[in-house]
């Protein structure tokens, strides 16, 4: 199924937001980070599930998923 990519965007800006919020981290250093340890990648590959996840699950999802790819903030 294709995705409006506005509505994308805007789920992942507030995924990114949530993820820093947790975090203790800038928008900046959150996508920053989520880039460098393919979060975001994932994101856009698997935006089907992902979207219909509560951001609190998905934040810990992603956060594990990010850590077995190097990242240290779990």
């Amino acid at each position: 199924m294709e995705y409006d990519i506005k509505d994308k965007l805007e789920w992942t800006v507030v995924f990114i937001l949530e993820f820093g919020r947790k975090y203790g981290l800038s928008i900046k250093q959150a996508f920053n980070y989520l880039s460098r340890f393919k979060g975001i990648d994932f994101i856009d590959r698997h935006y089907e599930y992902v979207h219909t996840q509560s951001f609190a699950s998905m934040v810990d999802d992603i956060a594990e998923y990010c850590r077995r790819h190097g990242g240290e903030l779990v």
